[in-house]
C-alpha cells in the first residue's frame, strides 16, 4: 500500500464469516503482546489509523486495523444495492470482528477502538461480548445504548431530557418543509442514487473526498459545535449541511463549495495528496455502496427492532470517549453524549474533546489521540 510506513504489515485473513479481511498490523513480532483492534468508519479505511499504530506498538501492543465489510481490499461482500442487507447489520459486523479475533489466534482483546461508524460497532462488540472485548474506546460517535422498545417511548425522547420529539416520518417531513428545505444525510445515504452521486461526481472522487474531509475537519472554521435540544427539524437544521443537507443537493454538490484552495491543500499536514490518493484510489475502484449499506441498516426499522433485543443492556467494561473539539459528530444525535456518560456506559473512564481536531480526530491530531489511547490501555493492561 502506498504511503504506508514500512513497519506496518498489510495482509489478508479469512475471518470465518465470509470475508477475506485486509488488515494492517504492527507489533506482531511478539505473540504475547496485548491485542488492540482499530475499527474505521465512513468514508475511511484501515489506513485511517496509520499515524496512531506505531505509537501504540511502541507502547507494547499488537495493533490491528482491518478494512471492514464493504471497504477497501476486504473481499467477500456484495455491493448490489438490491442485495441482501443482513450481512451489513450491526450484529453481523460484530461477528466479523469476533471472527477476526479468532483468526488471529486470540480469545480476547485488550481494547476495541472505533471511530465514526466504527464507534457503534466497537460499542456493540463490548456490549454483546464483554468476555472477549475487555475494554472499548468510542471516537466521534457517542453511544447511547441499544434502542428501547417502541412501546417504552410514548413520544418522549430519552436522549433529550424528556422533551417531546418528532417521530422519524415527522422529522423528515418537517425538514423538507423548512423555509430552507433540508434532508438528513443518513437517509440520503440510504437512497439508490447516493453511490453514483459520489462515485461519478463532476469533480471526481479525489476532489470530492478532499472537500468532504476538509469540510468536516477543524480546518473549516465553521465547525463550532454546540448541544442541540431535541430531535426536531428546527434543531437539526442548525447542523452543517454535511449532516443536514439541502433537499435538492447530493453529497458531492453539498461539499463542493468547501473545496480548499491549492495553498490550503499543500499546507494540510494531516492529509497530504499522496495520503488522500489511497482513499480516492480505493473508493474509485470499489465505489461507496459497501459503506452505504451500513447506513441503510441504521435507518431500517428491521435493524432497530433487532437491536431492541439488547434494550436496557449497558456497556460494563472500561470505556473511553475521544472526539475533536470541532466535531459536530459529538452532538448530531441530541442527548447521546450525555446519556453515554450518565447510564449507557457504567465504567466510563473519561471523555476527551481534543483541541485542533474536527471529525477525523485520529488523523488531525494523532499525537494527542495516541497519548490518550496509551494512557487508557496502560490502565487496562495493569488491571487485567
Amino acid at each position: 500500500m502506498e504511503a504506508l510506513h514500512p513497519a506496518i504489515r498489510s495482509r489478508e485473513v479469512d475471518n470465518g464469516n465470509g470475508l477475506s479481511m485486509h488488515l494492517m498490523e504492527v507489533g506482531f513480532e511478539e505473540p504475547d503482546r496485548p491485542l488492540v483492534l482499530l475499527l474505521h468508519g465512513f468514508p475511511e479505511l484501515a489506513y485511517s489509523w496509520r499515524n496512531v499504530m506505531l505509537p501504540l506498538a511502541d507502547a507494547g501492543y499488537h495493533v490491528v486495523a482491518p478494512d471492514q465489510r464493504g471497504y477497501g481490499r476486504t473481499t467477500g461482500w456484495n455491493s448490489d444495492y438490491n442485495g441482501d442487507l443482513a450481512p451489513f447489520a450491526i450484529t453481523n459486523l460484530v461477528r466479523d470482528v469476533l471472527g477476526l479475533v479468532w483468526a488471529l489466534g486470540r480469545r480476547h482483546v485488550l481494547a476495541v477502538v472505533g471511530h465514526n461508524f466504527g464507534s457503534p460497532v466497537a460499542a456493540y462488540c463490548a456490549l454483546m461480548r464483554p468476555d472477549v472485548f475487555r475494554s472499548v474506546v468510542m471516537m466521534s460517535a457517542p453511544f447511547a445504548g441499544p434502542p428501547p422498545p417502541t412501546a417504552m417511548l410514548e413520544g418522549i425522547n430519552p436522549l433529550c431530557d424528556g422533551e417531546a420529539v418528532q417521530s422519524e416520518p415527522e422529522v423528515h417531513c418537517a425538514l423538507a418543509a423548512l423555509e430552507r428545505p433540508r434532508k438528513h444525510y443518513q437517509w440520503y445515504y440510504s437512497t439508490p442514487e447516493a453511490n453514483d452521486d459520489m462515485r461519478h461526481c463532476t469533480q471526481g472522487v479525489h476532489d470530492f473526498l478532499r472537500a468532504y474531509f476538509h469540510y468536516k475537519s477543524a480546518d473549516w472554521s465553521g465547525n463550532q459545535p454546540f448541544r442541540l435540544n431535541a430531535w426536531s427539524a428546527d434543531e437539526l437544521e442548525k447542523l452543517p449541511t454535511y449532516y443536514v443537507m439541502d433537499l435538492d443537493s447530493d453529497m458531492a454538490q453539498t461539499v463542493a463549495p468547501y473545496m480548499p484552495s491549492a495553498e490550503a491543500v499543500a499546507d494540510c499536514g494531516w492529509l497530504s495528496e499522496t495520503e488522500l490518493e489511497v482513499y480516492s484510489g480505493e473508493f474509485g475502484r470499489t465505489g461507496f455502496q459497501g459503506g452505504l449499506q451500513w447506513y441503510r441498516c441504521a435507518t431500517s426499522e428491521t435493524e432497530n427492532n433487532t437491536l431492541q433485543l439488547w434494550a436496557g443492556r449497558t456497556i460494563d467494561v472500561p470505556s473511553l470517549f475521544i472526539a475533536g473539539q470541532n466535531d459536530w459528530g459529538v452532538y448530531q444525535k441530541p442527548g447521546a453524549f450525555e446519556v453515554m456518560q450518565a447510564s449507557a456506559c457504567t465504567r466510563m473512564e473519561g471523555c476527551h474533546l481534543v483541541a485542533g481536531a474536527g471529525h477525523w480526530v485520529q488523523q488531525e491530531q494523532p499525537g494527542e489521540v495516541s497519548r490518550l489511547l496509551s494512557g487508557f490501555l496502560e490502565c487496562q493492561k495493569s488491571g487485567s
